[in-house]
């Protein structure tokens, strides 16, 4: 296991392992811990019932959190003639086409979220190995091949996040920063939940919200009753 540092080892005294907080009390004791220099993000850890490995009971989905992430997305857009025009003036921070996927292909990450028309997905295939491996391919699940690139890029830009479940059945996920008030980050926490809970796969057996724990950046996480 990774050595932890001194304030991370202080900080962790103040958590009872055992217990279980309710949402706003979760949520004041991680603000409370933080202690780096810097805006850490406040990060949801989501532990669900059901088996990664079995593709009908895969979890994904999208949900804009109603206070945002604290983070500004720049957000690459594939589109060619209006369809451009409208991504430009939605606020995207790179709009094109052929020339955007020579950038990528000669190693251009400079972006958080790539979107792209339906008819654009036959040539952004082609970025399959280079977006795929960071997690950047647009997908239709995601809302992030669509026509209507205007919304695509408001939702993104006001605070939209996408969740995937990992290998080890946890869905990881961003729900603030420590600068938040405690409340907007509760109810952050609350649309996330919400969302997974509409995500849950018909397949899935038993309890489905095994666990949830919040931490930021640097601190120790704490389990939040569910």
């Amino acid at each position: 296991m990774a050595k932890r540092g001194k304030k991370y080892l202080e900080a962790a005294k103040q958590v009872d392992r055992d217990a279980s907080y309710e949402p706003l009390a979760a949520i004041q004791l991680v603000k409370s811990m933080a202690k780096a220099k810097f805006d850490e993000t406040v990060e949801a850890a989501v532990r669900l019932g059901v088996d990664p490995k079995k593709q009908d009971q895969a979890v994904r989905g999208v949900v804009v959190l109603p206070h945002g992430t604290g983070k500004t997305r720049r957000v690459l857009v594939f589109a060619k003639g209006e369809k451009a025009k409208e991504a430009e003036a939605a606020g995207a921070d790179y709009v094109g086409d052929t020339d955007l996927i020579q950038k990528i292909q000669q190693g251009w990450f400079d972006f958080d979220v790539c979107v792209a028309t339906p008819d654009m997905m036959a040539e952004v295939g082609k970025l399959g190995r280079l977006l795929g491996g960071k997690g950047l391919m647009p997908n239709p699940k995601a809302g992030t091949v669509t026509f209507d690139v205007a919304r695509a890029v408001q939702e993104i830009k006001a605070g939209k996040i996408e969740f995937r479940l990992d290998k080890a059945g946890i869905i990881h996920a961003p729900i603030g920063k420590v600068s938040f008030d405690a409340e907007k980050l509760v109810e952050n926490l609350q649309a996330l939940l919400d969302a997974l809970q509409r995500a849950k796969p018909a397949a899935a057996k038993g309890v489905y919200m095994r666990n949830v724990a919040i931490s930021s950046t640097m601190g120790p996480s704490v389990r939040v009753k569910v």
